[in-house]
């Protein structure tokens, strides 16, 4: 596993060629794709021998994503989605999702990774009828968000702002609260915040381990939050059923084998009422 980083007992991921692992491109090792270099197969790797459980929450993540955007698109009336920390594309990117349910959808993705923004531009095309746009941004300035998603989105007219493995990156929880704050004082009665994020309350210190090695060596440190913490992203909303849940659960589809497996990283989505 290497040594240890100093001070810490927790192995390091070193740096291939100078090359930091980079999240969304690990994140896309994990689902099983292929865009991502050495330097992150490694994080990679090294990440799932600490902790085996995390491509079971990548991809549960990833599912609970195509749920989410599926239920605001339609039962929800959905029609304008922002969708900060884009990632790579995947199976079930966030406009292929709303707009099978809802051609006319308009969707924006925000991040502020180069080679996301390439793969975005070059992939993310979406129908005639609707649009798809991309904002270079950081999830630190709701503003410039904002202002960014008026030129495709109508803010007058409710949106589906979804925050998914993203605010864990701010790693002040007041912070955290505050830029989803600022973004949803933004968007009118009617709107929609999905959030899911990393948590240590099932697996304990087997993640709390793997995500100190990530940060020992990655540029974009991440930090566990507490299912309580997530709520509190949800203030002032309606908390829809089944309220704050691991990712895995959140309106699964029926299973004759039972429930699937939690896991530990938590979601929910609310409706902006006022």
């Amino acid at each position: 596993m290497g040594d240890p980083a100093p001070g810490t007992g927790v192995p390091s991921i070193p740096r291939t060629d100078g090359t930091a692992p980079q999240s969304a491109r690990v994140w896309n090792y994990w689902l099983g794709g292929r865009d991502h270099y050495p330097a992150d197969r490694l994080a990679g790797d090294r990440f799932i021998g600490l902790y085996p459980k995390i491509v079971d929450v990548a991809r549960h993540s990833r599912a609970f994503l195509a749920r989410a955007v599926r239920y605001l698109a339609g039962e929800a009336g959905i029609r304008q989605f922002i969708d900060i920390g884009t990632g790579l594309p995947a199976t079930d990117n966030t406009h292929e999702v709303a707009q099978r349910a809802a051609p006319d959808a308009r969707i924006v993705y925000v991040d502020n990774d180069p080679l996301v923004l390439a793969h975005a531009r070059a992939l993310l095309t979406g129908t005639r009828e609707g649009a798809t746009d991309y904002v270079d941004a950081d999830l630190r300035d709701p503003g410039r968000i904002l202002a960014e998603a008026a030129r495709t989105l109508d803010l007058d007219r409710p949106v589906g702002l979804l925050v998914l493995n993203t605010l864990g990156h701010v790693r002040d929880d007041d912070e955290a609260r505050s830029i989803v704050g600022h973004l949803l004082d933004g968007l009118p009665a009617g709107s929609h915040l999905a959030v899911a994020d990393g948590t240590d309350v099932l697996t304990g210190e087997a993640f709390r381990t793997a995500v100190d090695m990530w940060n020992q060596a990655s540029d974009t440190p991440y930090h566990l939050r507490t299912p309580d913490v997530i709520a509190g992203f949800f203030t002032g909303l309606r908390l829809l059923d089944p309220g704050v849940v691991p990712v895995s659960r959140w309106r699964a589809e029926p299973d004759p084998s039972g429930e699937p497996d939690e896991v530990d990283e938590f979601c929910a989505v609310g409706r902006k009422t006022s």
